[in-house]
């Protein structure tokens, strides 16, 4: 998946953001506005996950990106 297309769509994301990891605050998530590497700190930061955790996680999710949201 090409980050900045997500980085290019992360109004129309952020929801699926929210739902993939709740703990991520509204804040959180403007924080973000759609750079990778923001959201991997607050994963980790939020989750109390290592950075490899918060890797496979994010790189899971944006697999699912790939595949189901840009057809």
């Amino acid at each position: 998946m090409n980050w900045e297309r997500i980085e290019g769509s992360w109004k129309q994301l952020k929801g699926r953001v929210k739902a993939q990891w709740g703990e991520l605050t509204d804040n959180d998530i403007d924080v973000v506005n759609g750079r990778r590497d923001q959201l991997l700190g607050k994963l980790e930061e939020r989750y109390g996950i290592a950075k490899d955790e918060a890797e496979r996680q994010l790189a899971s999710w944006e697999r699912k990106a790939s595949d189901d949201w840009f057809k």
